[in-house]
């Protein structure tokens, strides 16, 4: 039953991944600013320190798990708040340097339940800035992007809160399994409907007429920049 459970959660972090890639690529292809290209990677980074964590369960694995979670929500925090924040260069650097400083300290100390706490925190920073955007947004189809980010966070909070009732009663295994791994595979796409939201959010910003459109079924922003630029 361990093994079947180290599997589940170790491979269930494989969507994270393709999905990261492909908003990597889409980012790229269309010339979004390189911010973009650092949430897509940050994703990707992410996914892979579960994967380790999941596949070794050693607690080193489990920083490079928990680490790249803060890091993400610092990235979320800046590109949120960037479009009005009128000192530039100083909040990319105190997000950065409050980072680096996190990761150094969290090679050396364990914090448990701190640590979720921490990161509530950071989450729910983000929180009315998030709102904000909803409902400045008209376009019908990038409120579905944000309705698509909140369900999966709900549904995957869920899954994660019965991992964490019923993982320690042998009774309920199949079902803690099960809850964790979903939860994996909904915070994959969590992060992909965050992320394209916030593009198409930025590229309207710009003036970059988006829309969002579809690839086999998969929501994701297309652009067309004025020819001027």
């Amino acid at each position: 039953m361990i093994s079947n459970i180290k599997f589940l959660n170790t491979v269930s972090n494989v969507p994270g991944i393709v999905l990261g890639l492909f908003g990597l690529i889409n980012a790229l292809r269309q010339g979004f600013e390189k911010r973009f290209s650092v949430l897509h990677i940050s994703n990707i980074i992410l996914a892979i320190g579960s994967i380790l964590h999941h596949s070794s369960l050693q607690r080193l694995q489990q920083q490079s798990d928990e680490t790249p979670m803060v890091w993400e929500m610092l990235l979320y925090i800046y590109i949120l708040h960037s479009p009005d924040w009128h000192y530039q260069s100083t909040m990319p650097t105190f997000l950065f340097l409050y980072g680096a400083a996190f990761a150094i300290v969290h090679s050396q100390v364990h914090f448990g339940i701190g640590f979720k706490i921490h990161y509530v925190i950071l989450c729910l920073l983000c929180i009315p800035r998030m709102y904000k955007y909803y409902i400045h947004t008209q376009d019908m189809s990038a409120k579905r992007l944000a309705k698509l980010h909140l369900g999966t966070l709900f549904i995957g909070s869920l899954c994660w809160l019965s991992h964490r009732l019923s993982h320690k009663d042998s009774s309920h295994w199949y079902f803690s399994l099960q809850g964790h791994a979903l939860w994996h595979v909904l915070m994959g796409f969590n992060s992909y409907f965050a992320n394209a939201f916030l593009m198409f959010c930025r590229a309207q910003q710009r003036e970059w007429n988006p829309k969002v459109v579809h690839f086999l079924g998969l929501p994701y922003v297309k652009i067309q920049k004025p020819k001027i630029q």
